[in-house]
Formats: structure tokens, C-alpha cells, sequence
């Protein structure tokens, strides 16, 4: 009698956790998603196959990235999205640069790589 009690009240505190959003999900964006969505949509006319067609990298924030960089970015790394086959005639690969926090995009242009 106890098991038919205990079965539907944990199934009720189930439902009511993931309903309350106390249980997390995994709906977050990929960081090649959040690169993607910033995009103009000239920029975005660029990608030719799929967004997940791009090189992700952690690297270091230095003098010849900083042009891209929003100046109130105080961080000494960065998520570099860079998209595959976007080079044009007159300038380099996009590149979209993400925060730490994989959320946050903070800066973006073509690069020469």
C-alpha cells in the first residue's frame, strides 16, 4: 500500500521541480549558436553550410584581436568562432569572440588566419 502512495507522489514532486525550472535543463546554446545568432544578416548570408561548421578556440587576448574587441572588455581570454569558408576577395575569415562566461559575444570582424 505504501509503494502505491510513495510511486505517484514522487512522480507529482518530479513534474512539479522541472515545471518550477529547480531542475535545470540543458536548452543552452551552443557558443557556435550564440556566435551565429549575433550576426548581421549580410554576415550570416556568408555561412554557406551551417553555423556548426566553425573552429572554436580559448585564446589569448592580444594587441592584433583587440580592434574587435569591445573596449570594456577586461578579461585576458576570449572564445574565438571562427566561421569556415566566409573569406572574401577583400578580407579574412569572420570571427565572432565570446566571453568566459559563453553567453556574452564581445566582439566580432574578419580576421587574416
Amino acid at each position: 500500500m505504501k509503494k502505491l502512495v510513495f510511486i505517484p507522489i514522487l512522480i507529482f514532486l518530479f513534474v512539479t521541480l522541472m515545471g518550477c525550472d529547480l531542475i535545470p535543463s540543458k536548452d543552452k546554446l551552443s557558443i557556435e549558436m550564440i556566435a551565429f545568432n549575433s550576426l548581421t544578416d549580410k554576415e550570416k548570408e556568408l555561412i554557406p553550410v551551417s553555423p556548426k561548421d566553425s573552429i572554436i578556440e580559448k585564446i589569448t587576448v592580444k594587441d592584433e584581436i583587440k580592434s574587435f574587441i569591445d573596449k570594456d572588455y577586461d578579461k585576458d581570454q576570449v572564445y574565438s568562432v571562427t566561421f569556415n569558408n566566409t573569406e572574401t576577395d577583400s578580407s579574412g575569415k569572420l570571427t565572432v569572440f565570446v566571453d568566459l562566461d559563453k553567453e556574452t559575444v564581445v566582439g566580432k570582424g574578419f580576421t587574416s588566419k
